[in-house]
């Protein structure tokens, strides 16, 4: 129990770590002000039995209640503010660290069970932490205070009673830290189901249209459904497994109770303990199994602290590619990959490969499907850290830059495009946070989309969908463009940027994308002739090497894929329909 605390105080981080210390500080007073009750009530006995002036001695009770009342209401705030805050600034600003954590992560990190996982901790178990957690602390923390200030009332007022409360107490905890151990197998199931029911929320949220067409319903609802029914059954089993722990936690409580009842009255009878401490031990025998029951009933809720700590803690730790480069301007934006090598998964994707990009040239990267063009961007970008050999930009191994610093010099378009839950003119002042309104509708015209934009019911100010649900395919591909104009970076890659984009919009997008990249270092991949033919050097990639480099001429000259990729979109062209 107490080493799940501490770590959860460790993980609150330093601020937060201190409101909790400071809060527990605070909680001792006030456990001092609820045991208070103790001396109040053997004052008052002392007036009622004594033989002794009443209206004095319940004067002077009341007086210690009153204090104490107020006191421990005081601190009751204070303390709960304390930790209340410590909770859910914990929460939140891990899950600030988390996002930047994920920057920094290479690519490969993330698929369908690594977004799944992300996204339960960053909702499920921030928000237990967040909530749960703070409350479960503080409950117990106080649980634990209040006991300890009434075993030393007790021990002050009779060492024989406080001795037998002390050993209750530490027969109560045995019993408690047996509870913690059976429970920590089913506290981390529990995690992972969450984190499994999640991830087929998504997938089914994410799939809905392809369920739909392909009739899929029962089939991917049992997936959810058993994900779902799983998370219950873990929560009724670990409910379950607590139940004889409680039951016996209560047990020895009340046996305690008894036990200082009995002896108590043992101790009157024999002569050795006066009637007043007699009955005052009684009534304390009731205030200490409250406070304990209190400790026990909420401290069975501590490993699943425990366990969202650890996956929090998990993905905080997980290997990022080395970062903390230096601030480099380079003198120059060519870019050179010397026999590249990258593996994802055990599996070679990239062979050996040596390129050169010049500066405010274009290079076309084409090939099969799985061939390695995207992989090899994301290479250059850095996205991954290649295996061996190295990517230079300017001159500089892309590993000597600072992460931020390298991505100054780029800007991307890509196939699918993400917009955010936002408005459209925030979306395209993701490529430069400090842009005017001006700049902004600037760039929206370069990007052929101000037109489209300003119909809209609240112009640059209308909110569009997450994953810009509410916009077409062109649209959302321009307001990319747009993005990627605002930022103006030296070298632009285009990774099918107008694959998917329907004829009526296609005129717009080729006008946005020579806006683009005029005067700039463009990579792109494309399938389509037109895009690449132009291109200052077409690279062809298959298996994750390079077999043809040139012109769009000289490729045409040679027999390979290249010829065979144009001679196929040709022969597709010209046919029609028979009559």
């Amino acid at each position: 129990m107490f080493e799940i605390l501490a770590k959860f105080f460790r993980f609150s981080g330093r601020e937060n770590g201190n409101k909790f210390k400071l809060s527990m500080v605070i909680g001792l007073v006030e456990a001092l002000a609820s045991a208070m009750k103790i001396p109040a009530i053997m004052y008052i006995l002392i007036g009622l039995l004594g033989g002794k002036p009443i209206g004095k001695y319940i004067g002077g009770s009341l007086a210690i209640m009153v204090i104490a009342i107020v006191i421990a209401v005081i601190c009751k705030r204070s303390s709960t503010v304390l930790q209340t805050e410590g909770g859910y600034n914990a929460s939140a600003f891990t899950r600030i660290k988390i996002a930047e954590h994920l920057r920094y992560l290479p690519m490969g990190y993330f698929n369908s069970n690594s977004i799944g996982e992300i996204s339960s901790v960053t909702t499920n178990t921030m928000e237990s932490l967040g909530d749960i957690a703070a409350r479960v602390v503080m409950l117990t923390t106080q649980g634990i205070l209040e006991t300890l200030m009434i075993i030393l009332m007790l021990l002050v007022f009779d060492w024989r009673i406080g001795l037998i409360s002390a050993a209750g107490v530490l027969i109560f905890f045995g019993v408690n830290s047996m509870m913690q151990n059976a429970g920590k197998k089913d506290s981390e199931q529990k995690v992972v189901c969450d984190t499994e029911l999640v991830s087929q929320i998504i997938e089914y949220l994410q799939g809905i249209s392809e369920v739909k067409s392909y009739n899929l319903l029962g089939k991917q609802a049992k997936r959810l459904n058993d994900a779902n029914d799983a998370s219950a059954k873990i929560n009724t089993r670990m409910e379950m497994v607590f139940v004889p722990y409680h039951f016996l936690q209560s047990v020895i409580t009340k046996i305690t109770g008894a036990v200082i009842v009995a002896c108590s009255a043992y101790f009157y009878i024999n002569g050795t303990m006066s009637a007043v401490y007699a009955i005052g031990m009684t009534i304390s025998a009731f205030m200490l199994y409250a406070s304990l029951e209190c400790t026990g009933n909420y401290s069975s809720l501590l490993h699943v602290v425990s366990v969202c700590v650890d996956k929090a803690n998990a993905i905080l730790e997980l290997d990022t590619m080395d970062i903390y480069g230096k601030e480099i301007q380079p003198e120059n934006y060519d870019i050179r990959l010397s026999d590249v090598t990258f593996s994802y998964d055990k599996r070679k994707i990239i062979d050996g490969v040596s390129l050169s990009i010049p500066e405010k040239t274009t290079t076309a990267i084409v090939g099969p499907s799985g061939g390695g063009k995207s992989t090899l961007c994301n290479l250059i970008a850095r996205f991954w850290d290649v295996d061996s050999g190295e990517v230079t930009l300017g001159g500089v191994n892309v590993k000597e830059y600072s992460m931020n610093s390298l991505m100054n010099n780029f800007a991307f378009v890509f196939q699918s495009v993400y917009l955010f839950a936002d408005t459209i003119e925030n979306n395209i002042k993701f490529g430069r946070q400090d842009a005017s309104h001006e700049e902004v509708v600037e760039a929206a015209k370069k990007a052929c989309c101000h037109e489209f934009i300003s119909k809209l019911p609240n112009g640059y100010n209308t909110v569009i969908g997450e994953g810009g649900a509410t916009l077409s395919g062109g649209e959302k591909q321009r307001i990319s463009i747009a993005r990627a104009i605002m930022k103006d970076a030296p070298i632009i890659i285009l990774d099918e940027a107008t694959a998917n984009v329907d004829p009526e919009n296609e005129k717009e997008l080729v006008e946005a994308v020579d806006t683009l990249t005029k005067e700039k270092t463009i990579i792109m991949i494309a399938h389509r002739l037109k895009t690449v033919r132009h291109a200052d050097q077409i690279v062809v990639v298959e298996k994750g090497q390079i077999v043809q480099k040139g012109t769009h001429e000289q490729l045409m000259k040679q027999e390979g894929i290249y010829k065979r990729f144009v001679d196929a979109r040709e022969q597709a062209v010209s046919w029609k329909l028979a009559r």
